[in-house]
């Protein structure tokens, strides 16, 4: 998971992103890439390979969902105060094609930062191996701050 981020002014948001992200054993399992933080905003990558397809060979909708659930929060995370984390709530998601090969681009945004609820959305994206990008999914998503109980 290496990615840089372009802002400098957003290099602790990318620390503060990265280190959480690293301890995600699902994501580490799924190949999943921090590409860029900025505040409010998140985008991740998810190569296609046999740990994330249905039996049709496709991108299996969950690893989509989870994709997106993942960039919405990381985007909340970084508008939460320090020492906090997030959790998701609930969120809703629509798919609007399948695919196969080249990766998924989730990019996350947070819609509004509240004390109790963070509220985010997510675009999904297929980036096919000759760089065309098309819609893959669209979700919104409910955060809620709670306590980071870890160093």
């Amino acid at each position: 998971m290496s990615a840089s981020s372009p802002d400098p002014a957003a290099q602790p948001l990318y620390a503060r992103v990265h280190a959480s992200l690293a301890r995600q054993g699902m994501m580490q399992h799924l190949g999943v890439r921090l590409l860029t933080v900025a505040p409010g905003q998140v985008s991740l990558a998810l190569p296609y390979s046999e740990r994330v397809t249905q039996q049709q060979q496709g991108f299996h909708g969950g690893a989509m969902g989870a994709l997106a659930d993942i960039a919405g929060g990381y985007a909340g995370l970084t508008v939460a105060p320090e020492g906090m984390e997030v959790t998701t709530v609930e969120y809703k998601i629509n798919f609007l094609s399948a695919f196969q090969g080249g990766e998924l681009h989730a990019h996350g945004r947070v819609v509004k930062a509240g004390k109790r609820l963070i509220i985010t959305s997510a675009e999904v994206e297929h980036v096919a191996p000759d760089g065309k990008r098309s819609p893959c999914a669209v979700m919104q998503q409910t955060l809620v701050p709670v306590p980071k109980t870890y160093e």
